[in-house]
């Protein structure tokens, strides 16, 4: 049974990544998830905010509190919102790269070009063999433009690719107004692949102490239908490489996504939930599926049930939406 894909460039022995998690922040972990079956891996992401921290940080040792004691430690940064600085992060690449032989791909979280461009660099001298940008921005001024907001994740990447040879993967949100002209927008400013899609974590309120309050909820095997969808739609209209990422949890899950265009099936909660086992476990029952449906390769199997050549083409879009409605009873 062949298992092999391509992404980004890169040969993997089969088509389960594990996305971007606190699992990769432990050298073991990672270890644990390459010797599961894990073809590749998302490290954890590199904030902006980090880098932001670090060079605000520099600059307050550099020009304030030269005539104070040495023993006024109150000028040392305090970081608690991160359990490793970007210097880190570099070093967690190197020690990763020489204790793995699949794939490390590096993640940058933000919004601005500043120091991500710095910090893509680096990554790619750390010895990271891809990097994904996850773009997550909320826009919230009622004078920003739709276009305007899609320049900004254009405009990243563009910046981003002249500064590095290492291939480019962007992980981005549904909502655009137009997801495939966006697509296209992307691959056109220098992104090698697309994950579909980042899920933007929705705050709560603490009604007691009268405070919003972060809230992180696991995704749900329902949630899978999203990017099938859009990856099926986008097979065969933008020439980038597709990674599938959000309810991933079972083999029918990545048979799914394959057939849609997938060439990645990214998982995370699946494996925060279960551990990281579930990757092997995932392996075995997508080879007898395909072992039972006669299926020898991966390659035979993608895209074929995307829009471009499903029985079915106008299903991904309205008539799904009557059908669906009509079925219910």
């Amino acid at each position: 049974m062949d298992l092999t894909t391509t992404y980004l460039g890169l040969t993997l022995r089969n088509p389960i990544v594990p996305s971007a998690s606190p699992l990769s922040r432990e050298l073991d972990t990672v270890k644990q998830m390459e010797d599961a079956g894990a073809a590749a891996v998302v490290l954890y992401s590199l904030f902006e905010e980090q880098i932001q921290f670090e060079a605000k940080a520099l600059d307050h040792f550099l020009t304030h509190g030269s005539d104070s004691f040495a023993e006024a430690l109150s000028y040392f940064p305090q970081p608690k919102e991160f359990r490793r600085g970007p210097d880190e992060y570099l070093e967690h690449i190197r020690k990763i790269k020489q204790a793995v032989d699949i794939p490390v791909i590096a993640s940058l979280n933000g919004v601005s070009t500043g120091g991500w461009i710095e910090y893509a660099r680096k990554m790619e001298d750390a010895g990271a063999d891809a990097l994904e940008l996850n773009v997550y921005y909320i826009p919230t001024n009622p004078k920003l433009t739709a276009a305007a907001v899609e320049e900004v994740y254009v405009e990243i990447i563009r910046e981003i690719k002249r500064s590095v040879t290492i291939p480019l993967a962007v992980k981005v949100g549904p909502y655009f107004t137009s997801i495939v002209n966006m697509a296209n927008r992307l691959t056109e400013a220098g992104a090698n692949g697309l994950v579909l899609f980042n899920r933007f974590y929705q705050p709560d309120i603490d009604i007691d102490n009268l405070a919003v309050a972060p809230n992180l909820l696991l995704s749900t095997p329902q949630e899978m239908r999203l990017p099938l969808r859009w990856i099926a739609i986008l097979f065969g209209q933008v020439r980038a490489d597709f990674g599938a990422t959000t309810g991933i949890y079972a083999a029918e899950d990545v048979v799914k996504l394959v057939m849609a265009g997938a060439n990645v099936t990214m998982m995370c909660s699946a494996l925060l939930r279960h551990g990281v086992s579930r990757i092997g476990e995932v392996l075995v029952d997508l080879q007898n599926w395909m072992d039972e449906h006669e299926y020898d390769t991966i390659q035979k199997m993608r895209g074929t049930m995307s829009q471009k050549f499903c029985p079915e083409p106008a299903a991904f879009e309205r008539a799904n939406y009557m059908k669906v409605l009509q079925s219910y009873e």
